[in-house]
């Protein structure tokens, strides 16, 4: 069972046959059919499933080979989303660490794709398949006794209401307030993950860059100054916890579920979050009812261990100590040392001994290795012994999968 001993985020180097395709599809306006698209996206996911088993990972993933974005189309496939092309940057919070980064100065336009809710949100089961297929295609590059460990990523449920200003994330003939958008936000996500049980999936990681904003004070003092925002920045932590736990509260038992604080790998390796987590942790790690958190510890910008001693006896963590932003490979005694002095707070605050608390740690890099299409400085070759060293010091302090 899922949360393993060494673990990686989702995202894998995209091989360049797989990009060339796209690329044509693209920018030539080719058809997917006449590109090959299916059969060199099937070949890919197949190749690198292989290539996360050969290197002793359990929870594979699709390298997320079928999205451009790490987010993927879900959103996109819920009925009631509008997409927006260029959206104005005065809908966005301007505080927010990735619209900062990606508004344009000029243009004040929020460049791409943005997705707000136009209608109810409703759940099709007829248009949400982007998420189904890759499972499929994981499924089928594995023996179906173990489609069990099979890990898809999900984007949060937050991750379309963060970013806009108060009452931006929806037209006003949607909803009248967060309250009732967030109920069915949960609702669809709720029947997402059903769909997905009954194909199989029992292994959920979501993908969330908006929590560690939490912890960041240039957002915070941010949002403190914004005369619009209805309540605290921590009233609006806790609402996402609750968005979080309504969307998980049918699952069955046997469903792992666990939530990744990304801080970002951006096209170029870049980051967006700063700031420790302590001041979250004890809220998040208790309220939040995720089985694992997937934590980045790779840079001192994610603060020391202690925060981790409010982890409940009942809950996971899995250490992001390997970075993927750097090529340079980690020393391995190191990050063992920094994987015990994670235990050690675990123990502290638990009352167990470190060896105790080691049964409920995992290692793995601190975020995915091509969060986007492409633009990353690692090879495929540095993905590899990055991999690879992270199931070698598996071996070294556990000896288990």
């Amino acid at each position: 069972m899922p949360p393993f001993r060494a673990e990686h985020m989702g995202s894998l180097l995209r091989p360049q046959e797989l990009l060339e395709v796209r690329e044509a599809i693209r920018e030539k306006g080719i058809r997917a059919e006449e590109a090959g698209l299916a059969a060199v996206e099937k070949k890919a996911v197949a190749d690198v499933v292989k290539l996360q088993l050969d290197l002793g990972f359990k929870a594979v993933t699709s390298g997320e080979f079928n999205r451009t974005r790490f987010w993927g189309l879900m959103w996109d496939e819920f009925e009631g989303t509008i997409r927006l092309q260029d959206a104005e940057s005065s809908m966005f919070r301007l505080y927010h660490p990735d619209v900062v980064s990606l508004i344009e100065k000029d243009r004040k336009v929020m460049p791409g794709d943005s997705v707000i809710a136009g209608a109810k949100l409703t759940h099709s089961t007829e248009k949400s398949l982007a998420n189904l297929h890759e499972l499929q295609l994981v499924q089928a590059a594995v023996p179906q006794s173990d489609w069990a460990n099979i890990k898809l990523t999900m984007i949060t449920p937050a991750w379309f209401h963060m970013r806009y200003k108060q009452g931006r994330a929806y037209t006003k003939e949607a909803y009248s307030n967060d309250a009732d958008y967030f109920k069915d936000v949960a609702k669809v996500y709720q029947d997402e993950l059903a769909l997905l049980y009954t194909a199989g999936l029992r292994n959920v990681q979501f993908d969330d860059p908006g929590l560690a904003y939490f912890c960041s004070d240039k957002f915070r003092q941010g949002w403190a100054e914004d005369a619009d925002n209805i309540g605290t920045v921590d009233d609006l932590l806790d609402a996402y916890i609750a968005l979080y736990n309504d969307s998980i509260s049918k699952l069955p038992a046997d469903f792992h579920t666990g939530v990744h604080l990304c801080r970002g790998n951006f096209i170029g390796g870049r980051h967006f979050a700063e700031g420790a987590y302590d001041i979250i942790a004890q809220k998040l790690f208790t309220d939040l009812n995720v089985n694992t958190f997937y934590l980045e510890y790779d840079t001192e910008r994610s603060g020391g261990f202690e925060p981790l001693k409010f982890l409940p006896k009942n809950k996971y963590v899995v250490i992001g100590a390997i970075s993927t932003k750097l090529r340079e490979l980690e020393d391995k005694e190191e990050v063992k040392q920094r994987v015990y002095k994670a235990a050690e707070a675990i123990a502290e605050g638990s009352g167990q001994t470190r060896e105790e608390a080691l049964k409920r740690v995992s290692i793995s890099p601190q975020c995915g290795f091509s969060t986007h299409e492409t633009g990353y400085p690692l090879t495929e070759e540095d993905e590899k012994k990055k991999l690879a060293l992270v199931r070698q010091i598996a071996d070294e302090i556990w000896g288990e999968p």
